[in-house]
């Protein structure tokens, strides 16, 4: 869980490093997607432990939790149809950054899935 934060926040300084308006904006629009979806995991692991009384959020056996850590992680590797941010953070970025952003740090979110 906390991998996932730790990842979202090292990537925006290396997508900033150039100083142009579109790094910018790609930084600000991977952040609040970003945001948006670790609020929806923690919901999901929130609304887990009222319903059942279990914290864990790798087995929710909530349905309606269940769903909300599917979108979650779906909005976090940018799966579609939750992939409304890829296309632009990638082209406010370098190359370097992108292929980061489009490998390295989708593995925290992808060893949550399994």
């Amino acid at each position: 869980k906390k991998g996932l934060e730790i990842n979202t926040l090292a990537i925006i300084p290396m997508i900033t490093k150039t100083p142009h308006p579109r790094a910018i904006e790609a930084a600000t629009k991977y952040f609040l997607t970003q945001a948006a979806a670790s609020a929806l995991i923690l919901f999901s692991s929130i609304l887990n432990a009222y319903t059942l009384g279990e914290w864990a959020i790798n087995t929710p056996t909530h349905p309606i939790s269940a769903t909300l850590l599917s979108i979650a992680i779906a909005m976090k590797l940018g799966v579609a149809p939750f992939h409304f941010w890829l296309p632009e953070v990638l082209q406010g970025s370098t190359l370097q950054t992108g292929l980061i952003l489009s490998t390295c740090q989708k593995l925290a979110p992808m060893a949550l899935l399994l």
